[in-house]
């Protein structure tokens, strides 16, 4: 599949990766229909917090469930779906008290973190501006 892939600062390209496969029984796969550079993604781009190099840019996305692992059961394959910048897991403490932003599955020891991509950057913690 093509994807935008981050090379480093103010340096992207559109690859060709490995398609995604389920890995994880909580996985779900999704074909995007329509995607988006999120406003967020420009802290990485312009080099303002770390992102690896490699790591594929557009969190922010709609799409059909084309499969699902086998503890998904709040969706299923052919449900249209629409993915924000702040995705959650569901059931953890967090999650179920209606604290998505602040999940404590994705963003572990980053929970509510700039963009969940917060990470120390010339001495401090990368703030959005």
């Amino acid at each position: 599949m093509k994807a935008v892939v981050y090379n480093g600062p103010k340096d992207v390209s559109v690859d060709t990766i490995d398609d995604p496969k389920i890995e994880k029984q909580t996985d779900v796969i999704i074909r995007l229909t329509t995607t988006n550079i999120c406003g967020s993604d420009l802290h990485m781009y312009e080099g303002r917090t770390s992102f690896e190099k490699g790591r594929v840019f557009g969190h922010e996305n709609l799409g059909e469930v084309v499969e699902v692992g086998s503890a998904v059961d709040r969706i299923k394959k052919g449900d249209r779906v629409c993915l924000p910048f702040n995705v959650g897991c569901g059931f953890c403490e967090n999650c179920e008290r209606g604290l998505t932003g602040f999940c404590l599955t994705t963003n572990p020891g980053t929970a509510g973190a700039a963009y969940g991509f917060a990470r120390w950057v010339r001495g401090k913690v990368a703030r959005p501006s």
